[in-house]
């Protein structure tokens, strides 16, 4: 099985060196997407065979198959846009057929092109694609504050869409580059914008800017723009429920339990009993590689985590509001770091849930405070809990911040 994948631009009359047309011209089986055909409709032999890439790409790779059983000794050639190994299909049949022998000719990708547009040096760009992926890259670079971040866009996330969800969560200090069609003389446009204009370059509200797909976005600043971040956010800063001081963890409280839930390492948090959402929040700020859960049963903390989560911009956090204990966990993720924030008296019920789904080498983490008028002491929970289940405890820490009552960080695992 062999593949010879070239990559091409949007140009409608494709330049290629002497070696790559011979390729096209003894070529029999070609592939690639509809506008990579119309391209290069043109250059092929009169007896091609022409193969569709379209979704689900499982069809496509079932007749890859069956070209190869007919003819085993044959080449399929596959045209694809750019480098094909940058987010490209040869990355795609190398995963699909590891055992196929793979040739690339590759040319520029479309953000190497807008970068060439704008004289811009690209060797410091993060690179995110959005192309079929979620927000996770893009939420990630935002965090870390990257001075310069080149994205593959797609239908879904278009430079309005992008630009609206950074100014909901205060990023609102990078210049928008947008390049459309780049490769193509006739239709090829590069435009450099603010992030106000972009986000509402769509729709009735404005039409002076309005995107043609394909497009790509180089974003830029300089970090001299970007603010300070505080290492521990004060707990004044945070929107609270209904006012109440006593309903947050305490930022140095916040900062011990984030060390002992060990979050460098990890990969999926779950926060139940959110509140008001500092850990969840405190934890995206400073390990935004976690992919966030959480929970919380009471529906007024939707709003105030959603305001906390773009006051701090820290977005990407998903949100579930309902009984812990009744909630289908199928579908999420699996935890290997879970926070206890609140029980209501069923800490052994909620920990077995966990424990159902808690990756093997996961922990859990819980703060008890000492408070001499509650009736159930959750330390006590906790231990008989931990016996119970059959969980090994680390050693507690314990602190007092002040005249008030102590407060114990209690670890467990398997």
């Amino acid at each position: 099985m062999k593949f010879i994948v070239i990559g091409i631009t949007d140009h409608p009359q494709p330049f290629f060196s002497p070696e790559v047309l011979s390729i096209i011209t003894s070529g029999r089986f070609f592939s690639g997407g509809k506008r990579h055909h119309e391209i290069m409709a043109p250059l092929l032999p009169l007896d091609a065979e022409w193969i569709d890439i379209t979704v689900p790409l499982d069809a496509v790779f079932t007749q890859y198959s069956l070209t190869f059983q007919q003819s085993p000794i044959t080449t399929i050639v596959v045209f694809a846009s750019g480098d094909p190994l940058f987010y490209g299909f040869a990355n795609t049949i190398q995963r699909k057929m590891p055992d196929a022998e793979v040739i690339v000719y590759p040319t520029f990708n479309s953000l190497q092109m807008l970068a060439h547009r704008l004289v811009m040096p690209y060797h410091d760009m993060r690179i995110v694609s959005l192309t079929g992926r979620p927000w996770a890259d893009f939420d990630k670079a935002l965090i870390e504050r990257a001075s310069k971040i080149g994205i593959l866009t797609d239908k879904e996330h278009t430079p309005s869409t992008i630009a609206q969800r950074m100014q909901e969560y205060g990023y609102c200090d990078y210049t928008m580059h947008v390049g459309e069609h780049l490769g193509n003389p006739a239709k090829e446009k590069v435009t450099s914008l603010s992030l106000t204009d972009a986000a509402i370059s769509t729709g009735s509200r404005c039409t002076q800017h309005t995107f043609e797909h394909p497009n790509c976005i180089i974003l830029s600043t300089t970090k001299s723009q970007l603010p300070p971040r505080e290492y521990g956010i004060p707990d004044s800063d945070f929107a609270l429920l209904d006012g109440r001081e006593k309903m947050i963890t305490k930022m140095p409280i916040r900062l011990l339990t984030l060390q002992a839930l060990d979050l460098p390492r990890r990969h999926v948090l779950w926060d139940i009993g959110f509140c008001t959402g500092s850990i969840s929040i405190e934890a995206r700020l400073h390990f935004p590689h976690l992919q966030i859960e959480a929970f919380e049963i009471r529906p007024e903390c939707e709003s105030i985590i959603k305001q906390n989560a773009r006051r701090f911009g820290t977005p990407g956090i998903s949100i579930h509001i309902g009984d812990f204990l009744k909630a289908d966990l199928s579908r999420l993720p699996q935890p290997d770091a879970v926070f206890i924030g609140g029980h209501g008296g069923q800490l052994k019920e909620m920990m077995t849930k966990v424990l159902s789904v808690l990756a093997p080498y996961g922990v859990i983490v819980m703060n008890s405070v000492k408070a001499p008028l509650v009736k159930t002491d959750s330390l006590q929970l906790w231990n008989k809990a931990c016996e119970e289940l059959g969980l090994k405890q680390d050693t507690p820490t314990r602190i007092q911040l002040n005249e008030h009552h102590p407060i114990t960080i209690l670890k467990c695992r398997r």
